[in-house]
């Protein structure tokens, strides 16, 4: 069975890294370096989500545009259009969203609530930790050890 967004969140993946729109770039920076993760999300105080702020967007918007990190706030340079998937989406249907919209983090959403946010790198694991099994479950049948159902 496919791995859904609730289930890798449980897993201890998507954790959640979120500055104010006030934040600095600096700041987000420092927070992606010490976290290492490649993406924080921008919110206000109340956890209303305003954009993303990612890897890219340092390259792109501040660094390439010549910016200055530490005085740039993160409203100004961050990514606004972004994408989600819900907690019941399974991996098939966030690596698909990711694929299409050329994203490597996806929020998890509930409604207006983010729940936590997922990278292609978790995607990956899970797409690999489920194939593992799918492998598993083939040899212990090709054995004759399977127990996936009552002899007939």
């Amino acid at each position: 069975m496919p791995n859904t967004m609730r289930s890798l969140l449980r897993e201890g993946n998507g954790s959640l890294q979120a500055l104010g729109p006030e934040s600095t770039a600096a700041d987000a920076v420092a927070l992606m370096n010490r976290r290492n993760i490649g993406a924080v999300l921008v919110m206000t105080p109340d956890e209303t989500l305003l954009g993303i702020f990612t890897e890219r967007d340092v390259l792109r918007r501040v660094l390439g545009e010549r910016l200055d990190p530490a005085t740039m706030a993160l409203e100004s340079v961050m990514t606004r259009e972004v994408f989600w998937i819900g907690p019941s989406g399974t991996t098939d249907q966030a690596l698909a969203l990711v694929a299409e919209r050329n994203v490597r983090h996806l929020p998890v959403m509930d409604e207006q609530h983010v729940l936590g946010m997922v990278s292609v790198r978790d995607l990956s694991a899970a797409v690999v930790r489920e194939r593992d099994m799918e492998v598993a479950a083939l040899t212990s049948y090709m054995h004759g050890s399977y127990t996936g159902h009552a002899d007939g």
